[in-house]
């Protein structure tokens, strides 16, 4: 199967996306009646990056009249996972369990509390780097074969490439705020003073059916005479 498929069939695909906010001020003391006065410019950037990272997660619900019973009908499913996913060249250890837990269901439309049997659920992922990306089809065909569902995919950054691109959209914001504060001042007949002080602030969402994540940033500095 191949991915784009099966992703739109079975899966919501999240994509992070990091959003960096660098915030610098100029003070064009010629411009104000106050040499303390200052001058706050933003700056925009952003970056777009294919993910160098994977997250599947499969999720395992089995009923049983009793909870042994539904325990060992989800270890079935969970097994014929494992082997399926061996199969495809990956270590069993690379499964891992993100959670599990058995509980009573009750049915109360009687009034009173009736025992209808238990629920076993077993939430696994699995991590696959850039070069094992094209085996995340294979891996969601070996769950639903299986007899697991798809909980979600996660296209994700290492923090290595998101510091790396992190570095890059600051350094562009930057400059974006830079040029504001210039063309401000020039367009006064003024000149931009030196840097006062910069903020910098950041935070992450993800966005829906894209297959990148994208790194944006924005930002003033402020400067003085």
């Amino acid at each position: 199967m191949k991915l784009k498929s099966s992703v739109q069939i079975t899966l919501i695909i999240v994509v992070g996306i990091i959003f960096l906010t660098l915030v610098s001020i100029f003070t064009l003391t010629s411009v104000f009646s106050s040499s303390k006065d200052s001058l706050q410019v933003n700056g925009q950037s952003t970056i777009k990056v294919t993910p160098d990272l994977i997250t599947l997660s499969y999720n395992v619900e089995t009923k049983g009249n009793t909870s042994k019973e539904a325990e060992n009908l989800n270890s079935d499913i969970v097994n014929d996972l494992i082997y399926r996913v061996v199969q495809l060249g990956f270590d069993k250890t690379d499964l891992k369990t993100e959670n599990f837990n058995i509980y009573p269901e009750y049915d109360w439309q009687s009034g009173e509390q009736k025992l209808l049997g238990y629920k076993a659920v077993h939430s696994l992922r699995i991590e696959l780097t850039l070069d094992e990306m094209s085996k995340a089809g294979e891996l969601i065909d070996a769950g639903t074969n299986a007899g697991t569902g798809i909980s979600y995919i996660n296209f994700e950054l290492s923090p290595e490439l998101e510091q790396e691109y992190k570095a890059k959209s600051i350094k562009l914001a930057a400059s974006d705020a830079k040029i504001k504060a210039e063309a401000i001042a020039e367009g006064f007949d003024k000149k931009v003073g030196k840097l006062v002080s910069v903020s910098l602030s950041e935070g992450n969402y993800y966005s829906p059916w894209r297959m990148y994540d994208s790194v944006e940033a924005g930002g003033s500095v402020t400067m003085a005479n």
